[in-house]
C-alpha cells in the first residue's frame, strides 16, 4: 500500500479568505426597542453572496436557522470613523480563527493566552442612553468556545469595571452601536474603550440590530435545555440581552453558519461572584504577562501553568485574573489538591488520562455550527470534527476508571458526571457510521485517509465506488513512483503535502547527474542539499483525478455526517458537562504540580491575614532558591500597616508578595509559606510606580490620582489594597499632604492596607490611630576596615517600628559617579531642612491606654470568632493576652489594677 512507502512533509495551506464586508450608512435610533425593520439593505461579501437565498441542502433541519435576512449590520465609516482617537476598523475577515479544533498537546504559555494574536473573543457592548446612562450590558462569545456569556453592569464603578472584564476577556474584535460614537462626539464608554483597547478592532454596528427582544429569542431558541435556568436571570436584563442580539446576528454574518437549535451554553455572570482584579492590578502584579518580556514565564500564570489543554489553560488564566471569593468553593478545591498530592497514583494517572484531550470547546464550537453554503471544505472538516469526537469519547472510559475510587466531593461529583450513560450512546451512534479502526492522527496524509475511510461501507453504494476510484488512483500513483525509479535507478519515494498533493522525492549522494541536471520531464524541482522534490506531468494528472475522488467521497461522506449530527445535537450537554470536567480536572492538576514545591502550604481562611515565612512566588521560580521570607499579620484590630525602608530594600517585592499570596488562596491553590490564612478579598486594588504616559499625555502624578480615585470610590470593608510610593509625582509638601489625607480616609475602612512609603512622617499615625502599625525593611551597616567607607547591607527582612534610616536617597546616590562633594553638601541640606519639618510626636498616656484597650477588645473579638483551641489551650491563650495588655500599660505608664483584666 502507498501509506507503508510514502514520506509527508510539513502541510501547507492558508486560511481561506472570507472577502470584505461594505456596510450602509444607518438612521440614529432612539431605543433599543424600536422596530427592527427597515428598507432594503445591501452588503456584499467577495467571493460569495451571504443573502438569505443561500441555504443549506436539505439534509440539515430548518429550525437551525435563526435571525433576520439579508442583514446589512455594519455602520457606515463616515458614522464610525469620525471620533478624534479613530479605532481599527475591521473589514476583512479572513483574519478570524479557522474553525478547526487546536490540536497541539503542548500547555499555552502565559504570552499566548494574553496575545491578540491567539484572541478568539468578541464582545459586544451597548449602554443606556437619557437615564439609563450608566447601565451597561455586555455579550461575550469565544469563537473556539460555543458559550455565550452575559453580564450586566449597573452600580458604583461601572465604568471601570467593564474595563476590566473587557481586559480579562482579550477580545479579538469590540462591538459597539454606531451611535455611541455619532458625530465625533463618542460617549464616555466608546471614548474609554478605544484608548484602553487600542490594538484591537473595533466595529460599528447600527444600533437597531442591539434589539433586547431578540436577543431573548435568540436565548430561548438556542440556550441548550440544561441551562434553561438562565432565562429567568436575563429575562430583565435588558442591555445584555441587546448585545446578545447584535452579537449573535454579527457571527452568522462573519462566520456565514448559524449555531444548531438548543446547542449553546448561555450563561450569566454578574461582577459579584468573583473578586475584582482591576486591569493595572493585573498589570503591576505580572498576573499573565511578565512586564519586561511578555514571553517570559515568569509571571503569575507561569509558575502555576502545569496545564496539559488548551481548556485548562484558559480555565488557569481565567481564575487568576477573577479569584473566588466563595470559601466552600475553595475549601473543595484544597481538598481536592491534597488528595492529589497525597495519592500519587491518582495524580499521575489523571495526569496521563487528560493528555490526550484534543481542545474540546473549540471541537464543540464547530460541531454545533451548520453552515449556509456546502462545500467540500466544510464537508471534510465536519468529517474532521466526528473523527475528532469520536477520539474523544474513547478517552472518557479511561478517565472513569482513574476517578473511580476517589474521595473528595469534587472528584466525586466529577466521576460521577462521566457515568453518564449519553457518553456511551453518542459514541454507540458514531460507531454506527464511523469505522471502528478510525482515529484521529497527526499529520495532513494520514487525516486525509482517515477522512476518506471514515464512514462504513455499505451504508452508501456510491460513495463505496467513489473510494474504490480514489484507492486505484492511490496505487497507480505508487506504480508510476516505482516505475520512475526503476527506470532512473535512483532511490525515489512518494511523499504527500496538502499544499502540493502526492509529489516525488529522492536523496542523491555521490551521483553525478547527465549535464548537472535532472531529466526534462521531472517539473517544479526543489533542491536542498542533496534531497531533491519534483513532479510529473502524468503525477499531478493522477492528482487532478485524486482531488476529484475526494470531492466526491467527502460530499456523500458529508450527508450521512449530517444526519449523525443532527442526533448528536439533541445530546449536546453532556458534551460540555465533559469540557467542563477535563478543563477543571486539567487546571486542579496544574495546580497540584505546582503544589509539589517544597514548603507550600495549604491555606486557611478566616477574619485574619496571618503568613509565617511567606515568600514571593514569582521570584522564587526566577531565583531557583528559596528568596528571603518573611511573616504578614494584618487583622481588623491592625489593618493599617505603614512599611517604611531604604531604596532596593524589598518594599514592593514584599507588597507584591502579599498580593500574589491573596489570589493563590483564593483560586483553590497552596501558598509559599510555612502557614498561612487570609480573608476573603471581594476586590485586590494596587497602586505601584508607573511612568509618565506619553500616549496619553499623562504624567506620573495624574496617573497616581487616577489609579487613588478609583481605589477611595471602590474600595470596599473586604479589599486588598496595595499602595507604594504614592506622592512622588508632586513635591514632599503635597506628597506628604495627599498621602497623609489618603491614609485617613483607608483608615476610616476595614479594608486590609498595606501602604509603602518614603515619608516617615507618615509613622507618625501609629500615634493617632489605634488600627496603624508601622513596619520597616531592615537594613545594616558595616564599615571597611582598610578605607573606613560605611556600606548598606540589605537583609531584606521586616521588622516591627519605623525605619532609623534617613536620606536613603542620598545613600543609594553614594553608590554612583555622583562626586563626593555633591553628596556631602546634599546632606547638610537635608539635614537641616528635616530639623526644621519633623518634630518628633510623642504620644501621651492616656492614648497608648486606649490603644491598649482597642487592641485587647479586637484580639477577644477574634478569638470569640474564629476560636477552635481546646477549654486549656483557650485558657493558655487568653492568660497571654492578658500579659501583652499589661506590658502595654505599663510601656503607657499606666499603674495596674487587679481588675483590669479578669480571667
Amino acid at each position: 500500500m502507498l501509506n507503508s512507502s510514502t514520506e509527508e512533509v510539513t502541510p501547507g495551506g492558508d486560511t481561506p479568505d472570507c472577502g470584505q464586508i461594505y456596510g450602509v450608512s444607518s438612521t440614529d435610533r432612539s431605543g433599543l426597542n424600536e422596530s427592527t425593520s427597515s428598507g432594503s439593505s445591501h452588503h456584499s461579501l467577495v467571493g460569495g453572496s451571504t443573502s438569505s437565498s443561500d441555504k443549506p441542502s436539505g439534509q440539515l433541519p430548518q429550525s437551525f436557522r435563526f435571525g433576520w435576512t439579508n442583514p446589512s449590520i455594519l455602520a457606515s465609516t463616515s458614522d464610525s470613523c469620525s471620533h478624534g482617537g479613530t479605532p481599527n476598523l475591521r473589514r476583512t475577515l479572513g483574519s478570524y480563527p479557522a474553525p478547526t479544533p487546536v490540536t497541539d498537546q503542548t500547555a499555552t504559555t502565559s504570552s499566548s493566552t494574553t496575545s491578540t494574536s491567539g484572541a478568539s473573543v468578541i464582545v459586544a457592548v451597548v449602554e443606556g442612553r437619557g437615564l439609563a446612562r450608566g447601565e451597561i450590558g455586555m455579550a461575550s462569545l469565544n469563537l473556539k468556545c460555543p458559550e455565550l456569556v452575559l453580564s450586566q453592569f449597573a452600580d458604583t464603578g461601572t465604568y471601570t469595571k467593564v474595563i476590566t472584564k473587557i481586559h480579562i476577556l482579550a477580545p479579538l474584535e469590540i462591538l459597539m452601536p454606531d451611535t455611541a460614537s455619532e458625530k465625533g462626539k463618542g460617549t464616555k464608554l466608546f471614548n474609554l474603550i478605544t484608548e484602553n483597547f487600542s490594538g484591537v478592532a473595533f466595529t460599528a454596528v447600527q444600533r437597531k440590530y442591539f434589539n433586547e427582544r431578540k436577543g431573548l429569542e435568540y436565548i430561548q431558541q438556542l440556550c441548550a435545555p440544561e441551562f434553561g435556568t438562565v432565562l429567568m436571570e436575563v429575562q430583565a436584563k435588558y442591555y445584555c440581552l441587546a448585545a446578545a442580539a447584535a452579537l449573535l446576528k454579527y457571527l452568522e454574518f462573519i462566520q456565514n453558519s448559524v449555531y444548531a437549535a438548543k446547542s449553546l451554553k448561555v450563561s450569566f455572570k454578574g461582577s459579584e461572584q468573583t473578586a475584582m482584579i482591576d486591569s493595572a492590578s493585573a498589570t503591576n502584579l505580572e498576573l499573565v504577562v511578565n512586564n519586561r518580556d511578555h514571553r517570559s514565564e515568569h509571571s503569575l500564570f507561569g509558575v502555576l501553568n502545569h496545564t496539559k489543554t488548551p481548556g485548562g489553560a484558559r480555565r488557569l488564566r481565567s481564575n487568576i485574573l477573577e479569584p473566588l471569593v466563595d470559601v466552600d468553593t475553595i475549601n473543595i478545591r484544597l481538598d481536592t489538591i491534597q488528595e492529589l498530592l497525597q495519592d500519587e497514583e491518582l495524580f499521575f494517572g489523571l495526569k496521563n488520562s487528560i493528555g490526550p484531550f484534543l481542545d474540546i470547546d473549540q471541537l464543540l464550537s464547530v460541531l454545533v455550527q451548520v453552515p449556509k453554503k456546502e462545500t467540500v471544505q466544510v464537508a471534510e472538516a465536519k468529517i474532521t470534527h466526528v473523527i475528532q469526537l469520536k477520539h474523544t469519547l474513547d478517552l472518557v472510559p479511561r478517565l472513569r476508571m482513574v476517578l473511580k475510587n476517589c474521595k473528595t466531593a469534587l472528584l466525586k461529583a466529577y466521576s460521577t458526571s462521566l457515568e453518564d450513560n449519553r457518553f456511551d450512546m453518542i459514541l454507540e451512534q458514531i460507531k454506527t457510521v464511523i469505522n471502528d479502526d478510525t482515529t484521529y492522527l497527526k499529520g495532513s496524509l494520514n487525516m486525509r485517509t482517515q477522512k476518506c475511510y471514515a464512514v462504513r461501507p455499505n451504508i452508501n453504494e456510491f460513495l463505496d465506488i467513489a473510494r474504490r476510484a480514489y484507492t486505484e488512483i492511490v496505487d497507480d500513483i505508487a506504480a508510476l513512483v516505482n516505475q520512475m525509479a526503476e527506470k532512473y535507478g535512483w532511490p525515489m519515494r512518494t511523499s504527500f503535502s496538502t499544499a502540493r498533493g502526492f509529489f516525488i522525492q529522492m536523496k542523491l549522494e555521490g551521483v553525478m547527474l547527465p549535464e548537472g541536471k535532472l531529466p526534462a520531464e521531472f517539473i517544479k524541482v526543489t533542491k536542498h542539499k542533496s534531497n531533491y522534490s519534483f513532479t510529473t506531468a502524468d503525477l499531478m494528472k493522477m492528482n487532478d483525478r485524486c482531488d476529484e475522488a475526494l470531492r466526491e467521497i467527502f460530499h456523500m461522506s458529508y450527508v450521512v455526517i449530517c444526519q449523525l449530527l443532527s442526533i448528536i445535537h439533541q445530546h449536546i450537554h453532556c458534551l460540555y458537562k465533559l469540557s467542563d470536567a477535563v478543563s477543571m480536572l486539567d487546571m486542579l492538576l496544574s495546580l497540584a504540580n505546582a503544589c509539589t514545591t517544597p514548603d507550600y502550604v495549604r491555606p486557611e481562611f478566616t477574619d485574619t491575614l496571618a503568613v509565617k515565612q511567606g515568600r514571593h512566588p514569582i521570584l522564587e521560580k526566577i531565583a531557583g532558591q528559596q528568596p528571603v521570607a518573611n511573616d504578614s499579620y494584618i487583622s481588623e484590630g491592625s489593618n493599617f500597616v505603614i512599611i517604611t525602608g531604604p531604596n532596593m530594600s524589598g518594599k514592593s517585592t514584599y507588597l507584591k508578595q502579599v498580593a500574589l499570596c491573596q489570589i493563590m488562596a483564593q483560586i483553590g491553590s497552596f501558598v509559599p509559606a510555612e502557614y498561612a490564612s487570609f480573608r476573603v478579598a471581594d476586590q485586590i486594588f494596587t497602586r505601584i510606580g508607573v511612568d509618565d504616559d506619553f500616549e496619553t499625555n499623562s504624567s506620573t502624578f495624574m496617573l497616581e490620582m487616577k489609579e487613588i480615585a478609583y481605589i477611595t470610590h471602590n474600595v470596599s470593608d473586604s479589599s486588598l489594597i496595595i499602595i507604594d510610593e504614592l506622592g512622588r509625582g508632586t513635591s514632599a509638601e503635597e506628597g506628604i499632604g495627599i498621602c497623609h489625607s489618603v491614609c485617613e480616609f483607608l483608615l476610616s475602612r476595614k479594608a486590609f492596607t498595606l501602604f509603602a512609603t518614603h515619608f516617615l512622617e507618615l509613622c507618625q499615625l501609629e500615634a493617632l490611630y489605634p488600627n496603624v502599625e508601622n513596619q520597616h525593611m531592615e537594613v545594616q551597616h558595616t564599615r571597611c576596615r582598610d578605607t573606613g567607607a560605611e556600606s548598606v547591607v540589605y537583609t531584606f527582612l521586616l521588622k516591627r517600628g519605623c525605619s532609623e534610616e534617613r536620606h536613603y536617597g542620598l545613600r543609594a546616590a553614594e553608590m554612583t559617579a555622583l562626586p563626593p562633594d555633591i553628596i556631602q553638601e546634599a546632606k547638610t541640606i537635608a539635614s537641616k531642612v528635616n530639623q526644621q519639618l519633623l518634630a518628633k510626636h510623642q504620644s501621651d498616656p492616656e492614648t497608648l491606654r486606649q490603644r491598649a484597650e482597642y487592641h485587647l477588645a479586637t484580639r477577644l473579638v477574634q478569638t470569640a470568632r474564629n476560636s477552635r483551641l481546646d477549654p486549656d489551650s483557650l485558657r493558655m491563650y487568653l492568660k497571654g493576652l492578658k500579659k501583652q495588655y499589661e506590658a502595654e500599660l505599663q510601656a503607657a505608664g499606666q499603674p495596674m489594677s487587679t481588675d483590669t483584666v479578669k480571667e
